[in-house]
């Protein structure tokens, strides 16, 4: 109920600004001016401005929220020359608890944990095993150290999933890292958390659908499910879902060494985690260089490879609360894009919104709404901290350090097949095996055609099957 009433919050809030500034805009006056009348000045140049001026608009009729001064830091990991007002507000934004330590508390002295190092281990076989449904001899949650996207320490936490079932091949046991599409702002969203805490209202259906996990533990593939956002909730940022990833892989070597420290995994994601994925494969080769023998491939689909192109596709059309809810996820880890919120943006990313999975942040692409209402200056999507940040999640040049598998949807509109196939020309370019498969229908259709083909190519790589390079 909750949920739904923040929502409905933001969608009246967003549509009374809008009916307001349509009535305040002076009635345009044709030809020569009117003797008595008072002459506007000429308006100045907004091409490709989708609501010129609604930023001065909004920041003159709605106020900004209270937000309570920041405390000191309370990790010794925060950037410590931050502007007073900006830290107040970067902590006014950042996730609630959920009321569970494993996920809440910031471990102290992170700083003197390697990535990867293992700081909890919880035994969560009773609540998960109903969910995966297929038989399971364990089900254990992971907290470990990772790294933020500026390379200061953090924690990030995944569920280790070990089948009943024995291992398809000899020696260790394979595992598939599987990198879902979280697409979420708060805690409660992310698979651990249902897996620890039981099926809920906020449990994704993509936690289960596509079923890799449950034909995975089926075929005696152990699966390792990272929380790939951190505990800031960082959706859409592929430096810190790229660490948590490949330091959920080091936890799980480094927990039973015995048994998964000669493993082969493998990463799979679509979409959300397609970010995920992406930012994974892009980072072996300077953040995990070890694990570059262990990888055995990574296949990704629906790939937002480019945050420029879908800068393009989502905004103002029906995803443009995903685009939002991306961008903010993103400001959770890159504070100078909240210095570039307005007030309209500053109440709703302070309000319950903040801890909203995509089923409620979605709501407000009903109406077509584009990003220029959330910011304080003129045509956000080309300024030049966009620029910035276009560059940086590009993660361009960067070339992976394990075969991959990439496929799109060819009639795709909002996440459009020209990200996918410039990563894939990209990797070939940099000698990376690839393979890259077109498939027909758009963002839903195309999960479902692509995915088949997708797991056989994960299969025969844990199986030891070299890839072939189509480049």
């Amino acid at each position: 109920m909750k949920s739904l009433r923040a929502g409905a919050l933001a969608l009246l809030i967003t549509g009374l600004l809008l009916t307001g500034q349509a009535a305040a805009q002076p009635p345009a006056l044709p030809g020569l001016p009117i003797p008595g009348l008072p002459v506007f000045p000429p308006p100045a140049d907004t091409s490709g401005v989708i609501l010129p001026g609604i930023h001065q608009l909004i920041d003159r009729v709605i106020p900004p929220p209270p937000i309570a001064p920041a405390p000191k830091p309370v990790q010794t990991e925060e950037a410590p020359t931050m502007a007073p007002e900006l830290a107040a507000l970067r902590q006014a934004v950042l996730p609630a608890p959920v009321g569970d330590p494993i996920f809440d508390r910031w471990p102290a002295n992170l700083a003197g944990f390697a990535p990867g190092a293992v700081l909890e281990v919880r035994d969560i076989t009773a609540s998960a095993a109903p969910l995966v449904v297929v038989p399971i001899r364990q089900a254990m949650l992971f907290k470990y150290r990772t790294t933020d996207a500026h390379g200061r320490p953090s924690f990030a936490t995944a569920t280790l999933v070990i089948p009943a079932t024995a291992a398809p091949v000899p020696g260790a046991r394979p595992v598939v890292v599987n990198n879902l599409p979280i697409d979420a702002l708060g805690r409660h969203c992310t698979p651990s958390y249902s897996l620890a805490h039981g099926f809920s209202a906020d449990t994704a259906v993509t936690d289960f659908i596509p079923p890799t996990t449950h034909l995975a533990a089926l075929r005696g593939y152990a699966v390792l499910i990272p929380d790939h956002e951190g505990p800031l909730m960082a959706y859409a940022e592929p430096y810190v879902a790229g660490h948590a990833v490949l330091d959920a892989i080091r936890a799980v070597r480094g927990w039973r060494p015995a048994e998964f420290g000669a493993s082969r995994f493998a990463m799979t994601g679509y979409s959300g985690g397609a970010i995920a994925t992406h930012g994974a494969v892009k980072l072996i080769g300077s953040y995990a260089p070890e694990l570059a023998p262990a990888l055995a491939g990574a296949a990704l689909g629906g790939v937002p490879a480019d945050f420029e192109i879908l800068a393009r596709s989502m905004n103002a059309n029906l995803a443009s609360g995903v685009f939002m809810g991306a961008v903010f996820g993103i400001a959770r880890e890159r504070p100078e894009l909240l210095a570039r919120m307005n007030n309209l943006a500053q109440w709703v990313s302070t309000s319950p919104m903040k801890d909203q999975c995509i089923s409620v942040f979605a709501l407000p692409g009903i109406l077509h709404l584009p990003i220029d209402i959330a910011a304080n200056i003129t045509d956000p999507l080309r300024s030049p901290l966009a620029r910035d940040v276009y560059e940086v999640t590009r993660m361009a040049g960067l070339a992976s350090a394990t075969p991959l598998y990439i496929y799109n949807g060819e009639q795709e509109f909002w996440i459009p097949a020209e990200g996918a196939r410039n990563l894939y020309l990209e990797q070939c370019a940099l000698g990376v095996t690839a393979v890259y498969r077109s498939v027909p229908g758009e963002h839903v259709i195309a999960a479902g055609l692509g995915y088949p083909e997708a797991v056989l190519w994960l299969d025969e790589r844990l199986r030891g099957v070299p890839a072939q390079s189509e480049c």
